[in-house]
């Protein structure tokens, strides 16, 4: 999961026009987010948080536009696009399986909470939420995120997050996301952060208190 960001005194000051007060959330099917793959990746590449050298960017550019399709292709895939006069963020995901094949890799054992919820298809993973530079990025990653996981009957939200991406990790922190441990996903180069959202009073009451939960591991 990336929260592709720049840091933001980096961001584009001036036209007061483009206020993201003024953007428009809709939701996109699958197809015409398969439509949408260059421009997506435009803003992908927009929102990084370095600017990449050129041989890097094409490398970059690549994977992303891979792991889009790859996401596209899974069932109950969901995308929130934000739009003032182009596009200037995304959010997007899909239902986690009830066989547990996403926590696969993670560090030590999965709380029993989020493993009966896991088996319940009440887990709903956010794997990319994308914002264009702009001094109120942060609002509009919210509100995207929000959008998204509005849409789905999922009673937990989880995505993924580097750990160097101190920005992107403050930000999902301050928007009531828990942090519960590391995972390792193949062909990445390293840990990643994952991050759970409970949805709904009921939720928060299983979660509260996760160490104190009867922790197992998944098979396989």
């Amino acid at each position: 999961m990336a929260w592709a960001r720049r840091d933001p005194s980096r961001a584009p000051v001036g036209d007061e026009s483009s206020d993201m007060a003024g953007v428009r959330l809709r939701r996109v099917n699958r197809w015409l987010a398969e439509d949408m793959r260059q421009d997506l990746a435009d803003l992908y590449m927009a929102s990084c948080e370095t600017e990449p050298e050129e041989e890097y960017r094409s490398r970059g550019r690549e994977e992303f536009v891979s792991r889009l399709a790859a996401d596209i292709r899974r069932p109950g895939f969901a995308m929130v696009i934000a739009e003032t006069d182009g596009l200037v963020g995304c959010a997007f995901g899909f239902p986690v399986r009830s066989d547990g094949t996403w926590w696969h890799g993670f560090d030590g054992a999965l709380p029993r909470s989020i493993e009966q919820l896991t088996e319940a298809d009440g887990v709903f993973a956010v794997t990319n939420v994308l914002v264009r530079p702009h001094p109120q990025d942060d609002d509009l990653a919210r509100r995207l995120q929000e959008r998204l996981l509005a849409g789905h009957q999922a009673s937990l939200g989880t995505t993924l997050v580097d750990p160097a991406d101190h920005l992107a990790l403050n930000a999902f922190r301050s928007w009531g996301w828990q942090d519960i441990g590391e995972i390792w996903r193949p062909g990445r180069p390293t840990m990643f952060r994952v991050l759970v959202l409970p949805l709904g009073e009921r939720t928060v009451e299983r979660l509260e208190g996760l160490g104190h939960h009867a922790w197992t591991r998944w098979r396989g």
